[in-house]
């Protein structure tokens, strides 16, 4: 089943819970101080060499009123803002923030040929205060391929194949330690039941109503704090 565009056994390991287990166990040994951003699973749809877009630029690309989630999408539009930072609250500069979503039709673009290619996909540089800022959308439940072996060891489990709407990111900065992982909308009712057991209460974000901006309805400020490598 496993392709360049799917990872099987990624995605067998993510429903037992293995990479969460062996992520949680990594994150503690690694971690030197409290209040740095919990890491969260990769999954098995990460790109590599995402674009690298300027600050304030969108990750949406191919949006129109052909689409068949135009509508969902302008709904949904948000700003997506915050800083990198150091365990003191010292920003980060120059810092990359790598970011991915699904669609609203729960898709992540190389599952879906009417997506174009590396959409709702994008990598940030922060700027002298540790800044980064970029449109997307507010990201939405899907299930994972059922199809497949994962698939089948779910039905066999009597589990639901949802993933609660989340996005990804990788941030990485020279003299830190790469952070891997995934923050989830607080109105999503699949928060207390991913079929991958990846959601975590410091990752559970609230959008708010965004005003005065025509390209965004929502707006989430997120800071993540970054270890320094050993």
């Amino acid at each position: 089943m496993s392709t360049d565009r799917r990872n099987e056994t990624q995605l067998l390991c993510d429903i037992l819970g293995l990479e969460t287990l062996v992520d949680e166990i990594t994150s503690k040994l690694l971690s030197s101080s409290f209040n740095l951003t919990p890491s969260a699973i990769l999954g098995p749809f990460y790109r590599h060499d995402a674009p690298l877009l300027p600050n304030g630029s969108s990750i949406v690309h191919g949006l129109n009123p052909s689409v068949p989630w135009y509508d969902q999408a302008i709904a949904d539009s948000a700003y997506l803002t915050g800083r990198v930072l150091t365990p003191s609250g010292m920003p980060i500069p120059n810092a990359v923030v790598d970011v991915w979503h699904t669609a609203p039709n729960g898709l992540y673009e190389q599952q879906d040929p009417s997506q174009p290619d590396m959409n709702l996909r994008g990598r940030f540089r922060t700027d002298a205060d540790g800044r980064y800022a970029l449109y997307a959308l507010r990201p939405v439940a899907y299930p994972i391929p059922d199809d497949g072996p994962a698939g089948k060891l779910l039905k066999m489990l009597d589990r639901r194949p949802h993933r609660p709407g989340h996005i990804h990111f990788i941030v990485s900065a020279d003299g830190f330690r790469t952070l891997t992982t995934q923050v989830f909308d607080d109105r999503d009712e699949f928060i207390t039941k991913d079929s991958v057991f990846a959601v975590r209460e410091e990752l559970v974000v609230r959008f708010v109503p965004r005003v005065g901006d025509d390209k965004a309805r929502w707006t989430l400020e997120y800071d993540f704090v970054l270890g320094k490598e050993e």
